[in-house]
């Protein structure tokens, strides 16, 4: 019996797994092995920290390694039944805090499988809630630069899975609250250090590891929607200003909407698709040449879904859409701007014309949406404003979405004379100038006050271009100002539509707005709608009394009982708010009608009055004016019926704007109401511009249509894009990607490339004939043939009329 005790003693003290099975079923009849162990893992933790300290008396490298294993082996054993021993293993998470970051002793972590280990137990003590997940991210979060990429995948994956899960039903404020700061803290880790620019790329190696994390675990939680407060962006606009270039162009991205971080990333991108799209094609050629199978077919796929997935993800990054919630979040969006804009003019030469062009775009869409004067940014962006400079483009569009109406025309002035004298004169091509004119027609859209007549006139005689894009993109410059500001053209180049809007219509000054809107436009709309459905409900009731009639009164049978029961019935009905009203009694509703029409009538009356009166007074102007003797009389009758005529244009405006607001008192307006109207209004617009409403109606509905696409989700179309500014050009040359899908659509629905002569155009299957067999006939052989030897035989006579009838066959193909 003791010799078997002796051996179970043995077998559990070497046998951790069979010892970790007996301590969960039964922990109170096992603690003696488990304080055994444990203690020999304190033991060998203490060790640990002597032999980490004491680093420089290295030791034999298979003991070392003995121990470490060990050690990984005792610390996987404690971590499983730590939860059947509370007391004894509270300060377990500690321990591996200070083997993973280091102890206040300033022993150092431990390195390769062992830190592995280490982590994985930490993240099985959280998942048995041993430990909480504050504990937890505070351990990891720190680890994200300091370890290699295999475990820094694991640790990155659980954090984000941590987060998730913890603000999945409600969010977690207390874990939110500790996660963020610990990620401002590891953003302003660097942000003392000295800006050194992406000019020199690879010179320094700059220290941002932290902050470049940071960013990127707040741009994977805002893509997941866990994180969208002012917070997490808050912490992206501090690490805009890191010194580490690649933190700011991370930090940049993510407002702007792209996946990318670095702007090398875009061109690594591209080259790996060209050596996959060349991979792919030496492997169809070793197909073709040599021996081909199932396995060779497989790779080849397996090799152009990867070349497909590349250039999939490829082309997402290049069409990203703005981030426009995060830079609705910005906290003081002016000063940000400013700090932006100092940013960029500080280290205007250390940093590259790629990251200031980032800078530059989101400066612009932040003045933008939020209305910013940064006015140091105009005669900043003068000096790249010229044809030839590289990405000129997109310069363009930083210029034009920065300007608003609350932009001072003076500071716009000397960017609109420049965009005119660099890119819209004879000396340049067709595409230059249309560029130039259309970001000169985008900046005077937001803030016609910039330009001068002068300029303007010479800008507008280019619509006598021959080249289609310089055309286009005048006659939208001349649209414009007919719209915006008409008395700034010359007469004959007003058009109708604004020279007679321009009569009694004064533009407003910069700085001043219209008044408040009275009503919700376009509410007469809906009105009629709700009219017309009203109308068809009383029709089609009619239409069902008259059917009933006609059954022989079966449809009357026990009415009183049917009343009853409904009377009876119990809850509340669902009613819906869209598209129709419930009507609460007959009797309310014809008054209503017939107090409706009263009022229609009598504002007709009203206003065929105070036309008439108009005209009564405009004809008599010419008589009141010679006839000057008749006295005191004729004046106080003219003052009274111009007191009539405006008491009774009064009436008409008073009662005008009562009908319009007679729904909105009478029907409070749901969002499905809402979204109704804007329907009625886009067909309305609709149906103007189909009828000839001329180019105001179909502006109006193009707004409309825009506005319909950013509610509908389309948050792109509040900025401009390249495209918008190059305006409608010919037709480009195509790139391989293109080419390439018109060769696969041409190819669908058709056979395999070949000729249909010969066996493929008989019934039955032959052999090749014998014209195939002469092409591929040995050369030696086709030299002794009877053909050849009868042409060298041939004599004068016979070469002469076959030379005459070759001649006159190629005379009768050309004609």
């Amino acid at each position: 019996m003791p010799k078997s005790r002796a051996s179970r003693g043995i077998l559990l003290t070497s046998n951790l797994p069979q010892l970790q099975n007996l301590i969960k079923r039964d922990p109170e009849g096992y603690k003696e092995e488990f304080l055994t162990q444990y203690n020999h893992y304190l033991s060998l933790l203490r060790l640990q920290q002597v032999s980490s300290i004491s680093s420089t008396n290295a030791s034999n490298s298979s003991n070392v390694d003995k121990s470490n294993e060990l050690f990984g082996d005792l610390i996987t054993f404690i971590s499983q039944v730590a939860q059947c021993y509370p007391a004894e293993t509270r300060e377990l998470p500690l321990q591996f805090k200070g083997l993973l970051l280091g102890s206040a002793e300033g022993g150092q972590t431990v390195k390769g499988d062992l830190r592995r280990t280490v982590v994985k137990n930490l993240v099985m003590l959280r998942n048995k809630e041993i430990i909480d997940s504050i504990e937890l991210l505070q351990i990891l979060l720190p680890l994200l630069p300091q370890v290699p990429s295999a475990l820094r995948g694991m640790i990155r994956h659980t954090i984000l899975t941590d987060i998730k899960t913890s603000n999945q039903k409600t969010k977690n404020h207390r874990l939110n609250r500790v996660v963020q700061s610990l990620l401002f803290g590891m953003v302003e880790s660097g942000m003392t250090a000295q800006v050194v620019g992406d000019k020199g790329k690879g010179k320094v190696k700059e220290k941002g590891g932290e902050a470049m994390w940071a960013v990127m675990m707040v741009k994977e939680l805002w893509k997941k929607g866990v994180w969208n407060d002012a917070k997490t962006v808050s912490i992206v606009a501090l690490a805009a200003f890191h010194p580490n270039t690649k933190v700011q162009s991370a930090a940049l991205h993510f407002f702007l909407g792209s996946d990318n971080e670095d702007e090398n990333e875009t061109d690594s991108d591209e080259e790996d698709i060209r050596e996959a799209r060349r991979g792919v094609k030496k492997m169809e050629h070793r197909m073709e040449v040599g021996k081909s199978g199932r396995k060779k077919d497989r790779m080849l796929a397996q090799m152009k879904r990867e070349t497909n997935k590349k250039r999939a993800k490829h082309a997402a990054g290049l069409n990203a859409t703005p981030n426009f919630p995060a830079l609705e979040l910005l906290h003081d969006p002016q000063t940000f701007g400013e700090k932006l804009y100092d940013n960029l003019h500080k280290h205007d030469k250390i940093y590259s014309l790629d990251h200031k062009i980032l800078i530059m775009q989101l400066l612009s869409r932040v003045m933008g949406v939020h209305k910013l004067c940064v006015l140091g940014f105009y005669s900043y962006i003068i000096k790249y404003l010229t044809y030839h400079q590289l990405q000129v483009t997109l310069i363009l569009v930083s210029l034009a979405q920065s300007v608003h109406e609350l932009t001072p025309p003076d500071v716009l002035t000397p960017v609109i004379r420049k965009l005119a004298q660099e890119f819209v004169h004879p000396g340049v091509g067709a595409e230059v100038i249309a560029a130039g004119l259309n970001a000169i027609r985008e900046v005077c859209r937001r803030q016609p006050w910039c330009m001068e007549e002068d300029l303007l006139s010479d800008l507008i005689d280019y619509r006598k271009s021959k080249d289609k894009g310089v055309v286009t993109a005048s006659r939208g410059l001349l649209q414009l100002f007919r719209e915006v500001n008409p008395g700034m053209l010359k007469r004959r180049e007003r058009g109708k539509a604004a020279s007679m809007g321009l009569i009694g219509n004064q533009v407003l000054a910069y700085g001043h707005s219209k008044d408040a809107a009275e009503g919700i436009e376009g509410l007469e709309l809906l009105e009629e709608h709700f009219a017309s459905l009203r109308k068809e409900a009383d029709g089609d009731i009619a239409m069902g009394e008259e059917e009933n009639e006609d059954e022989d009164g079966k449809g009357w049978e026990d009415w009183d009982v049917e009343s009853d029961n409904e009377s009876e019935s119990s809850g509340w009905e669902d009613v819906s708010s869209g598209e129709e009203e419930l009507d609460i009694s007959d009797s309310d509703d014809e008054e209503d009608r017939k107090r409706d029409r009263e009022e229609k009538r009598k504002l007709r009356k009203l206003k065929q009055k105070s036309r008439r009166a108009n005209k009564d007074e405009e004809q008599s102007d010419s008589e009141d004016e010679k006839e000057d003797g008749d006295g005191e009389g004729d004046e106080d009758e003219e003052m009274d019926d111009g007191k009539s005529v405006v008491s009774v244009a009064t009436t008409a405006v008073s009662q005008d704007t009562k009908k319009l607001s007679l729904l909105a008192q009478q029907k409070i307006l749901t969002p499905a109401d809402f979204a109704l109207l804007n329907e009625l209004r886009l067909k309305a617009a609709k149906e103007l511009a189909e009828s000839g409403g001329g180019s105001g109606a179909k502006r109006k509905l193009a707004a409309l249509e825009a506005s319909k696409r950013h509610v509908d989700g389309d948050e792109s179309e509040r900025f401009l894009t390249e495209n918008e500014i190059l305006g409608p050009r010919k037709k480009a040359k195509a790139t391989w990607e293109e080419k390439m899908e018109l060769v696969q659509k041409g190819r669908e629905g058709r056979e395999k490339f070949g000729s249909l002569k010969g066996k493929k155009q008989k019934g039955t299957p032959s052999s090749s004939t014998n014209r195939e067999k002469a092409r591929n006939k040995p050369l030696m052989m086709a030299v002794h043939s009877n053909k050849v030897m009868q042409k060298k035989k041939a004599s004068l006579r016979d070469k002469q009329i076959k030379l005459r009838a070759a001649i006159d066959k190629q005379k009768k193909l050309k004609h």
